[in-house]
């Protein structure tokens, strides 16, 4: 905790917000350090019920839970913890379950509050309860890692993932408020913090050349976690995410850009059984190997290839394809909710800050695949 004090008191103080502008459902991204322990009046202009259930695992409740609690009593809220299991090989239906039984068992409403104190997976678990107990109840994110600070907290997916697949059962569920605190990344472990970066990347490569090359030039001052690097690239990939849901809440056209690496990096977590990878390293193989995949189909040139992998590899994340039966790989994507009429879509760039939506055929995958 020590350490964490000392990280967060270089942590910029003021306060920046970003908005996602979805009619009755728009809320902001606070992002700022120290906003966890404001949590209680952020609650209360919300005008939010007075019963609050935190979703959390252990380890995020020993650090973080008491401050969270402290700040909804001091605004008169009923706080009461629900601690899970955390884990991508403890997201599913059945760890749901054990979030329903607390809610049922503490006489939880429709205007009570659901808050998701935690990464991705426990924003995922967490929304997806609120989402789907008494057909919807509200609920706000904390995240504490960096992937669901930058993407996964924002833009209402919320799921659990089926034995044969990643977050094939889910629902959209937008929060009234996200709540990004950087502070609190100075306890997290350095893999996971590493891993977190894949999915800045993306937003580099996906929407914005300018915002890549930041990328390129700080990459050391980044990976050294200084404060206003790293504030910027939380603001600027949740405004660049913001900006895409703002446009396309339910995925229907534009917001299948985010995809990118992950149609080939979920088939990854899934074969591999979630234990191998974190999720933003599967997702740093995936997009290497959709910009091998977009230059085998003559889309990119090769500079754009090595531009995305040489990033990745300052970041220390993986970018080379493990081995795994190529079929296995082509049955996984074929179960992907990205499968549109038969046909497996893949988001590939065509340059720095541009790219496609395009349907492979499945020789041609299998070929790449086995290459």
């Amino acid at each position: 905790m020590l350490f964490n004090r000392l990280r967060e008191r270089s942590w910029r103080l003021k306060v920046e917000k970003v908005r996602l502008s979805l009619g009755a459902n728009s809320y902001d991204v606070v992002i700022g350090t120290g906003v966890r322990n404001r949590l209680g009046p952020y609650l209360r202009a919300l005008s939010l019920g007075e019963k609050v259930a935190v979703v959390t695992n252990p380890a995020i409740d020993r650090l973080y839970g008491a401050g969270i609690r402290r700040s909804l009593q001091a605004a008169r809220f009923v706080p009461k913890t629900i601690r899970i299991r955390d884990g991508e090989r403890y997201k599913n239906l059945t760890e749901i379950e054990r979030i329903y039984d607390q809610l049922i068992l503490h006489r939880f409403e429709r205007g009570s509050t659901l808050v998701a104190l935690g990464g991705g997976v426990i924003g995922d678990m967490a929304g997806f309860a609120a989402a789907t107990f008494l057909r919807g109840i509200p609920f706000v994110q904390v995240p504490t890692t960096v992937v669901a600070q930058v993407d996964a907290s924002i833009g209402g997916k919320t799921g659990v993932d089926h034995p044969r697949g990643k977050n094939l059962i889910g629902a959209f569920h937008q929060p009234k408020l996200v709540c990004v605190d950087p502070g609190v990344l100075g306890t997290l472990p350095r893999r996971e913090f590493i891993a977190g970066l894949a999915e800045v990347v993306k937003y580099g490569v996906i929407m914005d050349a300018a915002f890549f090359k930041y990328l390129e030039e700080n990459a050391a001052a980044i990976l050294a976690m200084d404060s206003k690097k790293l504030f910027h690239c939380i603001k600027r990939s949740a405004a660049l995410k913001a900006k895409v849901v703002s446009a396309d809440e339910r995925e229907s056209g534009l917001r299948k850009i985010l995809n990118y690496g992950h149609t080939l990096g979920h088939a990854v977590e899934t074969l591999t059984g979630y234990r191998k990878y974190k999720h933003g390293e599967a997702v740093a193989i995936g997009m290497a190997s959709a910009a091998k995949l977009s230059y085998r189909l003559g889309l990119t040139d090769w500079q754009t290839v090595q531009r995305q992998i040489s990033l990745l590899r300052t970041f220390h994340l993986p970018t080379e394809l493990p081995k795994l039966d190529p079929g296995s790989i082509l049955e996984t994507m074929e179960r992907d909710k990205k499968v549109a009429g038969g046909e497996i879509f893949f988001v590939l760039p065509e340059k720095i800050g541009v790219i496609g939506i395009v349907p492979v055929d499945r020789k041609v995958l299998k070929a790449f695949l086995s290459a």
